[in-house]
């Protein structure tokens, strides 16, 4: 067209190809990942130590309230297990010579009795204090099981079982019954009556040679010891 003007188009220029460049990172030094390993375990094993505080808190919490936060002139009957007894690894028998794993066991408040299957003087008087105990629990009686750890093979007398129908009976290993409940210096273990809080540790153990008076006051024992752990602790495994 007149009068007008064209321009040339701008062609841009081509670039000359350019070569990849790769960059190389340095390879870590053998020092920095075995002290990276050694955080990392040292990490892990406080999460671990952390879990186990959070675990066990329930159970350290009731006892502080029991033992250490008791209103004044309130007197303690039996006899707190310092360090506490954990439940061993072990297979009890059954009177049909089952076996059943001790750990079974666990989840409940224990009332235990310990000592042969002859069962004589001590030994009845405290199974029957054992069931007493219980019973007067009322509805609480549900968080506590009757346990009879017989340590030896003598046979059970006929008379006893009816009013052991509720109650375990487990023969144990004495090797490993002692390693775990114990009475105290100079007694034997038909003179006491044991407590085995529910993760399985031997805590407590009333006086010996019960009698009406001491099983009342061991009655105020138990129940402070079920309402210390109300609020962790269930009836039923």
């Amino acid at each position: 067209m007149s009068g007008s003007k064209l321009s040339n188009p701008v062609v841009p220029t081509a670039k000359p190809d350019q070569p990849l460049s790769l960059t190389v990172h340095d390879m870590p030094l053998p020092g920095d990942v075995l002290q990276a390993d050694a955080q990392r375990t040292r990490q892990g094993r406080w999460k671990m130590i952390a879990m186990m505080l959070i675990c066990a808190s329930p159970v350290i919490a009731s006892y502080f309230t029991y033992y250490v936060l008791r209103p004044e002139g309130r007197s303690v009957f039996g006899e707190l297990i310092q360090p506490q007894k954990d439940m061993p690894i072990a297979v009890a028998k059954n009177l049909q010579g089952e076996g059943v794993p001790l750990a079974s066991l666990k989840g409940q408040w224990l009332l235990v009795n310990v000592g042969s299957g002859r069962c004589e003087a001590r030994c009845a008087q405290n199974l029957y204090f054992q069931r007493q105990l219980r019973e007067v629990l009322g509805r609480e009686k549900d968080r506590l099981d009757r346990v009879w750890l017989v340590s030896d093979d003598a046979p059970i007398p006929e008379n006893l079982l009816p009013a052991l129908k509720t109650a375990a009976i487990l023969r144990m290993d004495p090797a490993s019954l002692a390693a775990w409940i114990q009475p105290a210096a100079g007694q034997a273990w038909e003179d006491h009556l044991y407590v085995v809080d529910p993760m399985g540790n031997f805590m407590m153990r009333f006086p010996p040679q019960m009698d009406v008076a001491g099983a009342s006051k061991a009655k105020r024992d138990l129940e402070r010891l079920l309402k210390a752990s109300s609020s962790w602790d269930e009836a039923g495994r």
